[in-house]
């Protein structure tokens, strides 16, 4: 079981956060792999996560009893949904990295977020960090043929909404910190699993029949996907219960790099020189949205000042 107890030092937490965002990096590969099996990506999350969540019942279960209903946690599980849904089909139905980097606009909503959540005051680096993030997207997605620079087709504004949805939940794991890490977890399944039928009548997708059209490999891979979900979902909400929303963004940029990589290895995707330099804004935007607290403190949800060793 995690602790909800604070660890000694930042160590932990942001191993935790990087382990999450190698998973992340190359976790949308998998989905591919299934959709070109003939399985529809919100289909196969509906499933990875189902079997996330029965993985979790009979270890999790002496906490999970414990849960009572709260508003808090079906707010988290619907930003949840909307992030994980949002991230798979992006990254499906687009290029990777554009999608990602679309996504990692995260710090803009975050500073907004943790304004109206967590009573956390913009500064005239948040007001800098969001003037970043936003001429980053511009450089990016401009295309003078095309007049404004608003994202490009379905799947990229997926992964904006993805963004926002996953600054969202940052800020309310980080609202929730009177509730158990592992309920949180079953909270972010739970959301997937009840949003994602509405999601595939949407799409047009018919999941009996594709139960019936994969075979054995495929769902050994939607098996160990489910189990991956559990673990990383586990240490990565750990992380960001013990780290401040903004710092947990700039540990998730390392997921860019990995996606860099993945995506170029395994999907032959190549961006150009715009789309590099508006990324690196949206990435230097993450990197000084971690130092948006006073230094050596973090102002927890109930305002009461936490040292940061």
């Amino acid at each position: 079981m995690l602790t909800s107890r604070r660890p000694s030092s930042r160590l932990l937490p942001s191993i935790a956060l990087l382990a999450g965002a190698v998973i992340w990096g190359l976790i949308w590969y998998p989905y591919r792999v299934i959709d070109a099996a003939g399985m529809g990506g919100v289909t196969a999350t509906f499933i990875t996560y189902g079997l996330a969540f029965l993985f979790g019942l009979i270890p999790l279960w002496p906490v999970l009893r414990r849960t009572r209903p709260s508003f808090w946690l079906v707010a988290l599980a619907l930003a949840a949904a909307g992030t994980n849904l949002g991230y798979v089909l992006g990254t499906l139905d687009g290029v990777v990295m554009r999608v990602l980097l679309l996504f990692y606009l995260s710090p803009l909503w975050t500073v907004l977020l943790s304004r109206l959540l967590l009573g956390e005051r913009l500064s005239r680096a948040g007001a800098g960090v969001i003037a970043l993030s936003l001429a980053g997207a511009f450089v990016m997605l401009w295309r003078p043929e095309l007049g404004l620079p608003w994202p490009q087709g379905s799947a990229e504004w997926m992964g904006l909404g993805a963004g926002v949805c996953f600054a969202l939940a940052n800020v309310l794991i980080r609202r929730t910190v009177h509730i158990e890490i592992e309920q949180k977890v079953m909270a972010v399944f739970l959301g997937v699993i009840a949003v994602a039928p509405v999601a595939a009548w949407l799409r047009g997708e018919a999941p009996l029949q594709q139960f019936a059209a994969i075979g054995a490999d495929t769902w050994l891979l939607l098996a160990l996907i489910g189990g991956v979900l559990l673990l990383v979902n586990l240490v990565v909400q750990y992380g960001i219960t013990f780290l401040s929303a903004n710092a947990a963004i700039a540990l998730f940029l390392f997921e860019l790099v990995v996606a860099a990589i993945s995506s170029w290895w395994l999907a032959g995707e190549v961006m150009g020189l715009k789309e590099w330099i508006g990324g690196a804004m949206i990435i230097a935007a993450s990197l000084f949205s971690g130092h948006l607290e006073a230094p050596g403190e973090q102002t927890a949800p109930g305002g009461e000042p936490v040292s940061l060793h």
